[in-house]
């Protein structure tokens, strides 16, 4: 995949997270077609808050998702407007799910950032900042 930073008054960014989050007790409540209706639900979340998702997976009780999003958005935001709007509208269409569950997720969530560059070249390049020969005799 080819990196494509978007743009935004203060600067460039690319940002992405990958989110996994479960059913309350790891029911499997999320087949045919309430995952089908789930998938839907997720990509139109992303397309009204401008996000864009890369990788969508729904597990019979949990799901994976990898999504971009933009830099004022903080990784709990981004679980929690997924979280909420799915739960509401899933419920509403599938009263089954009401039925089954007290609630359609556990409270927790799973988030890490995903990015072009793994951590140890990051701590690389920091670290080898002073070694670089364009720096070499500014005195610093």
């Amino acid at each position: 995949m080819t990196r494509k930073v978007r743009r935004f008054s203060g600067g460039v960014y690319d940002l992405g997270l990958h989110v996994v989050w479960c059913s309350k007790y790891r029911r499997p409540v999320l087949g045919g077609g309430v995952a089908q209706r789930l998938e839907e639900l997720l990509r139109s979340k992303a397309d009204e808050r401008g996000w864009q998702i890369i990788a969508v997976e729904v597990m019979p009780d949990q799901v994976h998702l990898f999504v971009k999003h933009d830099p004022k958005a903080s990784a709990s935001y981004v679980a929690n407007q997924f979280k909420g709007y799915t739960s509401r509208v899933l419920r509403e269409e599938f009263p089954h799910l009401r039925s089954k569950l007290p609630t359609l997720w556990s409270s927790s969530y799973f988030a890490a950032s995903v990015g072009a560059v793994s951590a140890d070249t990051v701590q690389r390049y920091i670290d080898t900042q002073r070694e670089r020969p364009w720096k070499k005799g500014e005195g610093t």
